[in-house]
């Protein structure tokens, strides 16, 4: 079968690791089942294991992908949850692995699955659509309505507008009643903001106009010292990831009067999935996709994200 493969891992050119071409079928373990693949999308974890950031160069190869949405062996319309492990909350499980860690990823033609990590498929949302939600949208997810905790109407500070997951948090915060400000370094990535939902938009460190409810931190160095100037005495900071570096030493002075939510992974648990896809369903709200390529010319979705060229998610096809 055709599928998207890591070969190699290179920090500074991950790019040169990406492989294109046929790999065996999918191995079925007791338990597991195959989803024939419609649509994938690309997410930074892709590119990290190119990089070779929680993978090591004797793990490849490997299929990549983590997001995927298809059709099961009974031709039923599926969404995969790709986070392998078990318990009530999947991601809690120390044992835990993601689809293109331990196992082959969903760049492929065809992909093995735990059976319960299958979620129905609303069908009111496309493949591509769908197969936006198990890793970026569902970590938006569950960071604002998880580990947040808000009511409608409370302030909501996206940092880093433009990424996947901050596309999904101004679209379903805004969605859920919230005022939801972001931050981006480019003119354009704010005025997109601004079309996509948002209330107001600033630059990248810039003073807000009051302190805000709670910040979504999913930037990491670059923005972690904004993000604390600019939460509210009590108000909280969900992190969920770090695209610009670690998360450097808190201000403990500052630290004393606000709530850090770290979430158990990127991600959430299947009936989390589950619940996002049904939220959909009902508001009308869908991903913002910034293009749709095949499978095969998956290096250039790739590229798009190595370079930052992005808004919204990319997705990539495979012929049904």
């Amino acid at each position: 079968m055709f599928a998207v493969t890591a070969t190699r891992i290179d920090p500074d050119n991950p790019l040169t690791g990406l492989t294109l071409g046929e790999r065996p079928e999918p191995e079925v373990p007791d338990g597991w089942t195959t989803v024939t693949v419609r649509a994938v999308s690309l997410n930074h974890h892709d590119l990290f294991t190119l990089k070779g950031v929680g993978i090591r160069q004797e793990q490849l190869p490997v299929v990549l992908g983590t997001d995927a949405a298809g059709l099961d062996e009974d031709g039923n319309e599926v969404i995969v949850h790709s986070v392998i492990g078990s318990g009530p909350d999947e991601t809690l499980d120390p044992k835990r692995s993601l689809l293109s860690e331990k196992y082959d990823g969903t760049f492929a033609e065809r992909v093995a699955v735990p059976r319960r990590n299958l979620v129905p498929k609303p069908a009111a949302l496309s493949f591509e659509e769908a197969a936006c939600l198990p890793t970026a949208w569902l970590t938006a997810f569950r960071m604002l309505f998880d580990k947040a905790g808000l009511e409608p109407g409370s302030t909501v500070l996206v940092q880093g507008a433009g990424g996947g997951v901050a596309t999904a948090l101004i679209t379903l915060g805004r969605a859920a009643g919230y005022r939801i400000w972001a931050t981006s370094r480019s003119e354009e990535k704010r005025a997109r903001a601004l079309e996509l939902g948002a209330d107001q938009v600033f630059e990248t460190g810039a003073r807000l106009p009051e302190r805000v409810d709670a910040v979504m931190e999913t930037v990491g160095q670059a923005t972690w010292d904004h993000s604390l100037k600019s939460l509210r005495p009590g108000g909280k900071i969900v992190i969920s990831g770090a695209t610009s570096g670690a998360v450097p030493p808190a201000d403990l002075n500052r630290v004393f009067f606000l709530q850090l939510s770290v979430i158990g992974s990127t991600m959430g648990t299947r009936d989390q999935l589950g619940r996002l896809a049904r939220f959909l369903e009902q508001t009308g709200v869908r991903p913002l996709i910034d293009r749709t390529l095949p499978l095969i010319e998956a290096p250039e979705g790739f590229a798009a994200m190595h370079g930052g060229d992005l808004f919204g998610k990319v997705v990539f096809t495979l012929p049904g």
